[in-house]
C-alpha cells in the first residue's frame, strides 16, 4: 500500500487539448458577452479558431490581442468589441481551469480575473470589490422600471447568509423539480444583491457555472451561449415586484432556462 501511495502524484492544471471543450468554452465566452450587448471583433474570433486547432495557446491568443490593439489608433478602436475581446479570453481561461472555491470572496476574485484593466464605466478600485454606493437601473423588460438591489452595507452580510444557505443544501436528497427551485433561488438571491457597480450577470453566469460544475451536474453549456441575455432578463423578472400594480416576483423563466440547463428539457425561453 505504502509504495503504491508513493506513486500517485497531483497533476498540474494545464490548458486542454480536447477541441470540443475548447469549442464550447469559446461560445460561452461570445455568448456572455451578449449581456451587455457586445459581440467579439472578427480578429478575436480568428485567434480563437487558432486555439481551438492547437495552433496557439491561450497565453499566445492574450498576448497577440494585447499586440494588436497596441498598434491600433487609439481613435479607430471599437471600445466594446475590445472589452468582448479581452473578456472572452479570460471567461476561456477561467473555465478551463478545474479549480473552484465556493464562497463570496471567490465571487470577487472572479470579478477581479475577468475585468482588471478594463474599461467597465466604473473607477479602477472597484474591479474586484463591492460598491460603496447604492444603484438603480432602467430595465427595458420593466419599461424602464429599477428592481431593488442590496443596500451596499449589507452586501457582504447578505452573501454570507446566501452562501450559508446553499452550503446546507442536500441535493442528493432532493427531485430534480427541487434541486431547480433551489437553485434558481440561490442564483436569483446573490444576483439581486448587484455586490459590484457593474458587470455583475457576467461574473455571477460564470460563478454560477463553475459551481454547478464542481457539483457534478450535467451541464448544457449551449444555453448560456445562446440565451445569455434571456438569462439576465429572467433574473430580473425573479426579483421585481410592484404590489401596486398586482406584480409578484416570477422565477418562471429563470425556471425554465435551468431545466433546459440541467434536464435537457426544451422549453421555449422567451420573455
Amino acid at each position: 500500500m505504502e509504495k503504491y501511495l508513493k506513486k500517485i502524484k497531483y497533476e498540474k492544471i494545464c490548458e486542454t487539448n480536447d477541441a470540443k471543450e475548447k469549442q464550447k468554452n469559446w461560445n460561452i465566452a461570445f455568448g456572455l458577452q451578449e449581456v451587455d450587448n457586445l459581440k467579439p471583433s472578427k480578429y478575436m474570433v480568428h485567434l480563437a479558431e487558432e486555439n481551438i486547432i492547437g495552433n496557439k495557446s491561450y497565453e499566445i491568443v492574450e498576448e497577440e490581442l494585447s499586440n494588436y490593439y497596441n498598434i491600433q489608433d487609439e481613435n479607430n478602436i471599437n471600445k466594446k468589441e475590445k472589452q468582448a475581446d479581452e473578456v472572452s479570453v479570460r471567461i476561456v481561461k477561467i473555465l478551463n481551469d478545474k479549480a473552484f472555491t465556493f464562497n463570496y470572496i471567490a465571487l470577487k476574485q472572479y470579478h477581479k480575473k475577468l475585468f482588471e484593466g478594463i474599461d467597465i464605466g466604473i473607477n479602477e478600485k472597484y474591479i474586484g470589490n463591492f460598491r460603496d454606493y447604492n444603484i438603480t437601473k432602467s430595465e427595458p423588460i420593466l419599461n424602464g422600471e429599477t428592481i431593488q438591489y442590496a443596500d451596499y452595507s449589507m452586501i457582504e452580510e447578505t452573501l454570507q447568509y446566501d452562501f450559508k444557505e446553499e452550503e446546507n443544501q442536500k441535493y442528493t436528497t432532493m427531485t430534480d423539480d427541487e434541486k431547480i427551485n433551489r437553485l434558481c433561488v440561490f442564483v436569483s438571491n446573490i444576483w439581486q444583491v448587484h455586490p459590484f457597480g457593474e458587470e455583475n450577470t457576467r461574473t455571477t453566469a460564470i460563478f454560477i457555472q463553475k459551481y454547478l460544475i464542481s457539483k457534478g451536474f450535467n451541464v448544457n453549456n449551449d444555453l448560456f451561449k445562446d440565451n445569455s441575455l434571456y438569462f439576465r432578463n429572467a433574473l430580473v423578472k425573479a426579483n421585481y415586484s410592484n404590489i401596486a400594480k398586482g406584480i409578484e416576483e416570477d422565477k418562471t423563466y429563470l425556471k425554465m432556462f435551468f431545466e433546459n440547463l440541467l434536464l435537457g428539457k426544451n422549453n421555449k425561453l422567451k420573455l
